[in-house]
């Protein structure tokens, strides 16, 4: 069994365990994650959506849809980015790297959405860079990437 994870929001209020690993973990550059996160970039993972649980303050947990095949939650209380759940792999939740109890032990491995980056921002890694979904993401049939 893999080890457990935990993380939760700026304020306390609401927490999450992972019961899995981690995996797919990147950095997306899209207007979406730039604007819920005020960075430019949001470094994001995946877990089986078995995996994820909130463990405290569910009911703080509020979600909007962030694009047409998705749904982000945060925390009501302070706002904190928590999850994005998206109709073209609902047998995964996406999470801020950055809201675990031990972020360094989830490291990036990708860039998406360059297309989107801000002209000021660049990195300074090796890590492979997509314009925008990396060509392997399951389920993209049809579906039309938030701008």
């Amino acid at each position: 069994m893999a080890e457990q994870r935990e993380g939760g929001c700026a304020c306390g209020a609401v927490r999450y365990r992972l019961a899995g690993e981690p995996f797919d973990t990147g950095w997306c550059h899209c207007r979406t994650c730039q604007r819920v996160s005020g960075a430019p970039a949001m470094a994001f993972s995946s877990v089986k959506a078995e995996d994820f649980r909130f463990v405290q303050g569910e009911d703080e947990v509020r979600s909007f849809a962030s694009s047409e095949f998705g749904r982000r939650e945060y925390c009501g209380r302070c706002g904190s980015p928590l999850t994005i759940r998206v109709d073209f792999q609902p047998e995964t939740v996406d999470f801020p790297v950055a809201t675990l109890d031990e972020p360094d032990a989830v490291a990036p491995g990708f860039h998406i959405f360059r297309a989107s980056k801000l002209a000021w921002f660049e990195t300074a890694d090796a890590l492979p860079r997509h314009e925008r979904f990396r060509p392997e993401t399951r389920g993209l049939e049809g579906t039309e990437p938030p701008h």
